[in-house]
């Protein structure tokens, strides 16, 4: 009975899949940023410079692709720059996966559609500019979820809607700029009281 009632936990234990490899498997990583970025290139339509048709690709570390850059600490994502690529396309939802990105520059391209919501999971963004591009729909409330921001450019899309008191949430932003969207009503009083806020335009709205 003895022998029973040791090996009954033994046998338990040895049929378990090890805890650092499930922890492992489970956790966001390179692989993780890599294949949100393989969703987006595949949301690309025209690529008429082949700059990710070209560079793109699984042989080549993600960290090296033209546009993207790892921070050194944890080699994940930090920044994307697209700007003035001729681009047209679309943002998945996968985009959403890349935990540690700071910084998004796509101005002066020609994405278009909604924004998918995944996309307030990128929390430690300090960075946006979507400036130029042909993004539609309501402006998004669930930009009040990156308290980090400092740098919002949303101008020369076809954003839709009120200006979000959610904005308000953004406490370290230091410029926003919403010009030539289809916009209505004023900032909301919750904005204008940003203490960090230092330049703000909403020229060419409704």
């Amino acid at each position: 009975m003895g022998k029973i009632g040791f090996l009954f936990p033994l046998m338990v234990l040895l049929l378990l899949p090890p805890f650092g490899a499930t922890l492992s498997a489970g956790s966001p990583n390179i692989s993780t940023d890599q294949l949100a970025l393989l969703v987006l290139k595949s949301h690309v339509t025209y690529d008429p410079r082949n700059f990710l048709a070209s560079n793109w690709s699984t042989s080549a570390s993600v960290c090296n692709w033209i546009g993207v850059t790892c921070g050194s600490r944890h080699q994940r994502v930090t920044a994307l720059n697209f700007s003035a690529m001729s681009l047209t396309g679309s943002f998945p939802p996968h985009l959403g996966n890349l935990s540690f990105l700071a910084w998004l520059d796509i101005h002066n391209n020609s994405f278009q559609g909604s924004l998918p919501i995944e996309l307030a999971n990128l929390r430690r963004l300090k960075y946006l500019n979507f400036a130029n591009n042909s993004f539609s729909g309501e402006f998004p409330s669930w930009f009040g979820s990156f308290t980090q921001l400092q740098s919002l450019y949303l101008d020369g899309n076809n954003f839709t809607g009120v200006i979000p008191s959610t904005l308000g949430n953004l406490s370290k932003l230091e410029i926003l700029i919403l010009d030539y969207n289809n916009l209505k009503g004023p900032i909301p009083a919750a904005v204008g009281n940003l203490s960090n806020l230092k330049w703000s335009s909403t020229v060419g709205n409704i």
